[in-house]
């Protein structure tokens, strides 16, 4: 049967590669943009802990985006926040989109922001000297080739290189506050406080809620944990709308496939039927070819994936791709109930027709 199967399959090689290609394609997207969003909140996270910080403060209905939330907390909170016992350093920044590039820049007050953690480890050059200097880090310098004093156009505007450090500070640029809030508009306000505590991290979270009650005040460990795609209301569409379009395509093209399949065989299955196949029979024999096309579309899948992966951080290293064994499980799961949806009616079907009304036909 096994042998049949595969001689099947082979007696039409281009429907069986449109097959295994829409599979393949399936497995691909999911794999492919899930990973990448997994990925860029990973690295996201592991940007915003290597920050130092104990608490976020940012004003109601902010994003978890912290590049997508707006300016309007007052700057001058920072020394009332200051004030509370129990806190060690806060340091305000403006946080906001390079447009041209994508990429996430803080505005820093850089004595605070500095005292945050471990501070910045400088691998070229030193702080702002300037007005419209900018620190950049390393990941970002090595893609954009650039050294300390060459100049960058940011917010439309030209910065100088004052400094490159190690990556992990919350972003790839970082600018003076005064700059930022000059650039943006949003002069005396920013986007966040970021809090150190001397330990009582959620006494002072307490009284820190208590002090300013409509704003959302968050232990950065519990922001840490809702970097999940599965967490995040802003990804859930994106990802129900990938699997979505990747069953729909794997459904639709075996369910065609194993169709035309069936009316081609029609002589055969009447032969089957009359040598004592049972139904059963009849309908695993075309199962069993779907499964064949989704074991082989799927490893096709998954081995695109890597090669993509691996082309696409090597242009970009600022892009971090994750694929998962949560979805790679996934992946391969709805790649067999694509295939097997698809392939069931025409496998009762043809389980279905009655031999002698096929034969007398032929």
């Amino acid at each position: 049967m096994q042998e049949l199967i595969w001689a099947n399959l082979k007696a039409r090689p281009v429907r069986t590669l449109l097959s295994v290609a829409a599979v393949a394609l399936q497995v691909f997207l999911l794999l492919f943009l899930m990973g990448l969003t997994t990925g860029i909140l990973q690295e996201w996270s592991k940007r915003v802990q290597g920050i130092g910080a104990d608490l976020l403060v940012q004003p109601p209905n902010a994003s978890i985006f912290l590049a997508f939330s707006s300016a309007v907390l007052p700057e001058r909170q920072a020394q009332q926040v200051s004030r509370v016992e129990g806190v060690k350093v806060v340091a305000p920044a403006v946080a906001a989109v390079n447009t041209e590039g994508l990429s996430v820049i803080y505005g820093i007050d850089y004595e605070r922001f500095d005292q945050l953690g471990k501070g910045f480890l400088f691998l070229a050059g030193g702080p702002f000297q300037h007005a419209y200097d900018v620190i950049i880090d390393d990941i970002k310098a090595r893609s954009q080739r650039l050294k300390v004093g060459d100049r960058v156009r940011l917010w439309n505007a030209d910065f100088q290189v004052s400094g490159i450090v190690e990556h992990g500070r919350g972003a790839r640029y970082f600018v003076p506050l005064r700059t930022a809030q000059e650039i943006l508009g949003v002069e005396n306000r920013v986007s966040m406080f970021w809090v150190q505590t001397n330990g009582k991290t959620e006494a002072v979270r307490r009284e820190l809620a208590r002090l300013l009650p409509r704003y959302q005040v968050r232990p950065v460990e519990e922001y840490m944990s809702l970097m999940v795609s599965d967490n995040l209301p802003e990804v859930r569409p994106f990802t129900r709308a990938v699997i979505v379009v990747g069953l729909l395509i794997t459904f639709l093209v075996i369910l065609l496939s194993m169709y035309t399949i069936v009316l081609e065989r029609t002589h055969e299955i009447g032969i089957l039927k009359a040598l004592g196949a049972s139904r059963w029979t009849i309908t695993a024999l075309f199962m069993r070819e779907s499964l064949a096309i989704a074991f082989v579309g799927i490893l096709l899948g998954v081995g695109s994936t890597y090669v993509v992966k691996s082309i696409v951080t090597s242009l970009r290293p600022t892009l971090s791709i994750v694929v998962t064994t949560d979805w790679l499980l996934q992946a391969l799961g709805l790649a067999l109930i694509g295939c097997l949806a698809g392939a069931l009616y025409p496998a009762l079907r043809a389980a279905g027709a009655e031999a002698a009304t096929i034969l007398a036909y032929e």
